[in-house]
């Protein structure tokens, strides 16, 4: 199987975590030869902030006042993580990332470098509504519902604009999936419209 990219994109508490998991799955069981390099935009952030650089510092206030990480700092993490562990034969699934326009466009330029197929993005769809309710059902200490409002907000002026970049870009297959379904139902879904079933 030739590696393939997968972009995981969708509002707060779509389950798009849930559906790069399961395609991670997926692809392990399928594809023996190759391995799956999973970058999670949260998960590297969070290792980030334990570290003692003034960078990191800075990173880690703003992470703990709620506010808004620069893009600099996330293109970094990700490109860090491309550059460390990427050898060129893996799938790659990016998880809840880019989420501003210009991420989108630095990482639109690996591509081309690494020579890869075309993309998948996977926008995992839910109403602002859904997304209200699942994440105050997390009960997570900072998912309060001003913190919430805030997030989709930011959601719909921010991320928004980066799903127009993608919808009809002949550079990638656009893929909008309905995420108010079983999990089972969206991977189904999901697998059948990318063509690993």
């Amino acid at each position: 199987m030739k590696p393939q990219t997968f972009i995981f994109i969708g509002r707060s508490g779509c389950g798009k975590g849930t559906q790069a998991q399961l395609l991670i799955k997926l692809l392990e069981k399928k594809d023996k030869e190759n391995k799956v390099l999973h970058i999670e935009s949260g998960e590297e952030l969070r290792e980030f902030i334990k570290g003692s650089s003034y960078t990191q510092q800075v990173t880690k206030k703003v992470y703990d006042a709620g506010g808004l990480i620069p893009e600099f700092v996330v293109v970094y993490l990700w490109t860090g993580a491309l550059i460390e562990h990427f050898t060129g034969k893996e799938h790659l699934v990016f998880d809840g990332m880019p989420r501003k326009v210009h991420e989108a466009g630095a990482l639109n330029s690996i591509f081309g470098f690494y020579g890869l197929s075309k993309p998948w993005v996977i926008n995992v769809d839910i109403s602002t509504k859904e997304a209200m309710k699942r994440l105050l059902a997390r009960k997570r200490f900072d998912d309060t519902k001003e913190e919430i409002r805030k997030r989709l907000d930011w959601y719909e002026t921010e991320v928004m604009p980066t799903m127009v970049y993608y919808d009809g870009n002949p550079k990638y297959n656009f893929l909008k999936v309905n995420g108010e379904r079983s999990v089972e139902e969206i991977h189904e879904d999901i697998v059948k419209k990318v063509g690993l079933k």
